[in-house]
Order: C-alpha cells, then structure tokens, then sequence
C-alpha cells in the first residue's frame, strides 16, 4: 500500500495522470459522469492486473461512479453504498500496492467536481461527504483484499499441510511440490521445530520483516515479544507446542529489523509425525499493517468530536461503562457534567460560526484541566461537556476538576477583538462501581447541573438523591399531563368569596385538581408550572374555564343565591399571551348562557408589570364585555401604583403576606396602616379589594372595619365541591 493515508482526505502523494481541469463548468448528467470514469480509469488503470483493455476499464468504472455519486447527493447522507466500490476494484485486480492511493486520489479530486451534489449543499459539506465516501471506499477494498489473501491463505495452508502429509506417507516424493508453494507464496512462511527455533522462512516472510532468511532462521520464536501483545497469544502457543490444539489464529505486533512496527494476521498449525507427536509449527503470515492503520484513523474519527478533537459520547460511555462495570479495576468513579450558561445567544447574536469557535476555546481550556491518565473530558454535543474520573479520591478529585474547569473559563474569550465571557453550570455525580447504570449516572449529572442552573449558574453542584427524585417526579408528571386532561383526571373546587359588610356569599374562585392515579390528588402549584412550561396550560385553562361557567350558570339556575353570583377562574401569562384568549372566553360564555358580569379572571400581579398597550389589549376587550379583570397577588410585584390607572382592572386582590400581622389581637399597626392605604388608593380609584388568606375571624373583623369589600380563605371554608357553596365554617384555621 502507498505511503498516503486514504482516510485522510488529502490528495495521494503520487501526481495523478496529467489532467486538465476544463476551462468551464463539467458536462451534467450521463456526460458529466463519463467523464469522471474516464478520468478515474486514465488514474487507476497503469496500476491494475486486469485482463481488460484500457475501454473495458473504464466501462467497468462507469456504474460505480454512479454509485458514488448516489451516495454523494443522498439524503439523509448514507455512505455505505461506497463500500461496494471497493469491493468491485478488487474483484476488478485493482490490487498492485499504489492502487488505493489512485483510487482514493482520483476520487478526492474528480467527485465533486464531476458530479456535483444539489446546490442547497455548501461546499464544505461536499468536501466532507467526499472524505467519507473515500473512508468507506477504503474500508470495503481492505475488506475485499483481506478476504481475497485469506482464501489465498487457506489454499496454502491447505496446500502445505497436505504436502506435508504426502511427504510422511511418501517420504521426499513431494518435497519438490511443497518448496514450489513455500517459496512461491505471497504471503510470509516459516517452520520452527516445537522448541520455538526458526528452521525456515520464505522470501515473502523476509520481506515483511525488511532482512533475509539467515537474520531470521535460527532465532526462537518465543523471543519475538511486542508490548502490544495479548496474553491469550502466547498461551495458544504453549497449547500448541505442547500437543493440545493443532492450530490457532491471532493478530500479532512484531519489530522489523529497523524498529518499525510490523502487524500481521498470525496463522499457526502443528505438525505431527507419523505417531502423532508434535514435531513442527507451519506459521502464515499476512502484513496488515495498512489496514491496522486505516483501522485506527476510523476509529479515531468514530470516537473523537469533529470540531473540537475531544473524545466524543460514544468513546465517553465505553469510558464509563467500563468505569462502572463491577470488578472493572477501579473502586470509584466521578462524573462533572457542564453545559455553558447562555450560549444559545452567542449563536443567535453572533451567528454559529462565533459560536463553533467559542467552543473550540473552551475545549482547549477544559482539556487542560484533565491531565492525569486517569482523567476524561469529553464533548456529548452542542455547548455540552463531561468529565469522568476513576480511583479511590474520585469525589474529590471530581470537585476539584469543577474548580479547575470554572476557574479556566473565568478569562473571557477573545475573538474577533471581541472579548466573549464564558460561564457554566456543572452536576457532579460520584459513587462506587457496579452500584449505577450509565444512563442513571448521567441522568443524576443532568438534573444536578440543572440545579446549578436554577441557582444562578458560573457554579457546581453536588448529586442529591432526594433532588433527583424530585426532578424524576416533575418529568413523569410532565409526562401524565396531557393524557391527564383526555381522560378527565382533572377536577374544579370552589372556594367561597364571602361580602365582609354582611357575611355573604359572593362568588367563589375556581381552584383545578388533577386526580393523579398513583399520587392522588395533587395542588395547582404542583402541576400547572410543569403546564406551563410544556404549553398545555392553554387547553387546561380553557377546561377550566367551560367548567367553572357552567357552574356559574347551573348556581344560577338553581335560584338559591342571594343576590348575583360571580365566578373568579385564574389566567396564567401563557393564557395571557395566547392569541385566541378574547374569542375563546366568549365561546364559552355564549355556549354557557353565562352573564359576561358574572365572570371575573384573575391576572398576578408580575404578569402584567412593564406590559404595553398591545399586551393589555385583550383584557381591555374582555373589561369592555363586562368581564371584571381582578388584580391577582397585589402587593408583591413592586409595581408603580400609578400604574393601576392605565390597566383594565376593576379588582385588587391583597396578598395574605400583608394581613398576617391582623390574625390576632392587637393588629400588628403597620400592616394596619398599609391595608388602610391601599385601600383607600383602590376605593379612589373606584377598585373593591379582595383578601385572601383570611384564617382568624379577629382577621376578618380587622379587615371589615379598614372598609376590604370580599374576602376568602379557611376562616370561611377551604375549597370543596360546588354543592358546598354555602356552607361557611366561620372557625378560626389555627383550632
């Protein structure tokens, strides 16, 4: 084989036929594909044993350029077809030992141009499917080849070990016969006695080795150690000179006579006399070090990330499958799992091409922090890396890599005469082997990096098994969620909205239940953030909405209310958000039968800070219907109160933290004070005020007297089932 790598993707070393490149772009289809098999076969041709004429050649090359170019313009990318080029260019003797480079070469420099892929493919993805296409050439006529010399390796096995037979039954009449195979074999033969001394060799074996017979005859065998041997080869060994196995096969490293390193595919067979007694060892061997090179530079590109060069998460789990395995060789094992804080907005601001080299900047920094053997980082995609650690101190050691790897990253990033600022969020999980299963251990990693998230990231965290839990709870509920609302899980209670000048019944807020079937019940607050955040907060809220207007309408049909009734249903900021809010609100207030005036939706307070006009437009429309809008959670957004005039609200509703100090008497003076001035500010500005909260009737009584209109909270009754509207309790909560 030449001396250029295939795998390499660079032009061979050897100049191709003089060429010409045309002075205009190439012919396009059948022509265009012609013309590259004539290129091809003017390249490869002068290096082949073919028996066809130069024209046959290229005719034979015309449907695998064509496969070639199948492959080049495939989508999805699929490089396999090309291996069945290879293969045909050997079966075609395409086999002298320049033959690959040619190949490979003609390829590098012809494909593309020849034969384009579709024009919404960039030239540099063309250049990289081209270089995958001479990968996998590569592989299918080493492939090809090596099955080509083992069948020429068995024949002369086969073919030596019956001239041996024929010369124990016939003595030296076929002497003559095994020295013309011995000697005329392409692959390397020696004879050594079972001593392991070398008798004989040929002058293929020679070769291999870069010396003569004489440097070679008379050594023993078991001198000719590698360090990259297996310890299974010389145990076969011994087997065999002893008499226990009668042949073995292995893959064995041996030094030629100038240090290089020769691999070969090692054949042994034993030699019996006449009364079966071990007497020789009939060695074949095949030089495979091309395709032990070629092997590993695609195993290196299998294993390795593209962009940066760090090991990639399919070397990164052998690593830690083999870290975790019990009895592997290593007591513990610790996992740092980082992710880059806000890097979607390097990319988004500065385009992807900032960001690919941002990334390769943090690589090289992350790698400088592992140095130790027994030390990994690797890149699993995006802006995403892992560190693994082995050895008694894993945990610590783990820590102490987080420290290194913030520390590294604290120095911004210049680019471009930019300086770019990086920070991350790392999980560190550590744990003995054989306890943890890969996915678990980088599931825990994952979710403690997301905790060093959610607490401000540019920091690390250690795994918690009750966080873990947690988290694992939050995904299966995510999960649940949307068949939840199919298959009616979902339930509304109703918590009273009770007049503090009289002590009657209002309205009632409509509070959502899911009705888990393993959890049980399970609070607003457990689920609808994860409703939230998975966007099924809308048809939710619109469940919530037909349900608690039908119920609305039903109380008023019922004639049992003094006075109207009103129903408060909570709009999250999705909700708010969601175009069809207006037309959906009056969908079911029209299929309800239900008076605009009896529905008030409740908005916090944080939703609407900052909003502009075009946010408020929707509850303007809704408050122009008659809906009332009620501030939600007053009080704890910081807002300007100014503010209160340009919305649409027609309710404030006080949050509890400011009537607690009122639960006993004496009133705590200061939440007196500031009760009293919000609500003379909403009066003013013609707003009644609702509490929440309200658990003591001292509380209750405070609140009526400082002029609050509504109020709710288990003083008056917890959220129970419609048909308990009416029933107020009037019991202190703290009894």
């Amino acid at each position: 084989m030449s001396s250029a790598h295939p795998a390499s993707g660079q032009a061979p070393s050897q100049p191709l036929p003089s060429e010409p490149l045309p002075p205009e772009p190439p012919p396009s289809g059948q022509d265009a594909l012609r013309r590259f098999a004539a290129v091809w076969s003017r390249a490869v041709y002068p290096a082949t044993a073919t028996s066809m004429t130069r024209a046959e050649f290229e005719d034979h090359l015309v449907p695998l350029a064509a496969i070639l170019r199948s492959a080049l313009r495939s989508q999805p990318f699929d490089p396999e077809p090309a291996a069945e080029v290879g293969v045909a260019l050997v079966r075609a003797h395409c086999t002298d030992p320049d033959a690959l480079s040619l190949i490979l070469g003609a390829v590098d420099s012809y494909l593309v141009l020849y034969c384009p892929p579709d024009r919404n493919l960039s030239g540099e993805e063309a250049r990289a499917r081209c270089s995958r296409l001479q990968h996998t050439v590569a592989a299918g006529f080493a492939r090809a080849l090596r099955e080509r010399t083992l069948a020429e390796q068995e024949a002369l096995s086969r073919a030596a070990l019956a001239a041996q037979a024929e010369t124990e039954r016939a003595l030296h009449t076929s002497e003559e016969r095994f020295r013309a195979v011995f000697e005329g074999a392409a692959i390397g033969v020696g004879i050594a006695d079972v001593d392991g001394r070398i008798m004989d060799v040929n002058d293929a074996l020679s070769r291999m080795f870069g010396t003569n017979a004489a440097e070679v005859t008379g050594r023993n065998v078991g001198e000719m150690v590698h360090p990259d041997d297996s310890p299974d080869v010389w145990g076969l060994y011994s087997e065999l000179v002893r008499g226990e196995r009668d042949y073995y096969r292995v893959e064995k490293a041996y030094y030629r006579g100038d240090g290089s390193v020769l691999w070969t595919d090692l054949s042994v067979a034993l030699l019996r006399d006449a009364h079966g007694r071990p007497q020789y060892q009939l060695a074949l061997l095949e030089d495979i070090t091309e395709r032990r090179l070629l092997h590993e530079q695609l195993r290196y590109e299998a294993t390795h990330d593209a962009l940066t060069g760090l090991p990639n998460r399919t070397l990164f789990f052998e690593r830690l499958d083999r870290a975790l395995a019990p009895g592997g060789g290593e007591d513990r094992f610790g996992v740092c799992y980082l992710d880059l804080d806000g890097f979607k907005a390097v990319n988004d601001s500065l385009g992807h091409a900032v960001g690919d080299r941002l990334l390769v900047a943090v690589a090289e920094r992350l790698r400088s922090c592992a140095e130790e053997p027994a030390e990994l980082v690797a890149r699993l995609g995006g802006d995403e890396f892992v560190a693994l650690l082995t050895g008694p101190t894993a945990q610590e050691d783990a820590t102490a890599l987080a420290r290194r790897m913030l520390s590294a990253l604290a120095e911004p990033v210049r680019l471009d005469g930019r300086d770019l600022s990086v920070r991350a969020s790392i999980g560190i999980v550590d744990g003995a082997s054989g306890e943890s299963g890969a996915a678990e251990v980088l599931r825990s990693a994952d979710i403690t990096m997301y905790r060093a998230k959610a607490a401000g990231g540019n920091r690390y965290e250690l795994a918690d098994a009750d966080s873990d839990a947690r988290a694992i709870a939050r995904h299966d509920l995510t999960n649940c969620l949307p068949a939840a609302l199919d298959n009616g899980e979902f339930f509304i209670e109703y918590q009273p909205l009770v007049r503090l000048h009289d002590g009657t019944v209002r309205g009632a807020e409509a509070l959502v239940r899911w009705l888990h079937p393993v959890h049980g019940v399970l609070g607003p607050d457990q689920f609808i953030p994860l409703a939230e955040s998975t966007g099924l907060i809308v048809p939710l809220g619109r469940w919530v909405l037909q349900e608690a207007a039908r119920q609305a309408r039903a109380w008023r049909a019922e004639g049992t209310c003094e006075g109207p009734m009103r129903v408060n249903v909570n709009l999250s900021p999705a909700q708010l958000r969601h175009p069809s809010l207006v037309a959906d609100t009056v969908a079911v207030l029209d299929s309800s039968g239900l008076d605009p005036s009896a529905l008030c939706l409740e908005v916090t307070e944080n939703a609407l800070i900052g909003a502009d006009e075009e946010e408020l437009r929707p509850l303007r429309q809704l408050a122009d219907l008659g809906v009332d809008i009620a501030l939600d959670d007053f009080g704890t957004g910081y807002s300007n109160l100014s503010y209160l005039r340009r919305l649409p609200v027609s309710t404030l509703k006080l949050d509890r933290s400011f009537t607690r100090g009122m639960q006993r008497a004496p009133a705590d003076p200061v939440d007196v004070k500031i009760v009293e001035g919000i609500v003379s500010l909403a009066h003013t500005l013609d707003l009644s005020v609702t509490v929440e909260g309200v658990e003591t009737g001292t509380q209750a009584e405070h609140l009526r007297v400082l002029g609050c209109d509504t109020a709710q909270g288990w003083y008056y009754a917890r959220p129970g089932p419609p048909e308990r509207l009416h029933t107020l309790s009037l019991v202190d909560a703290a009894s």
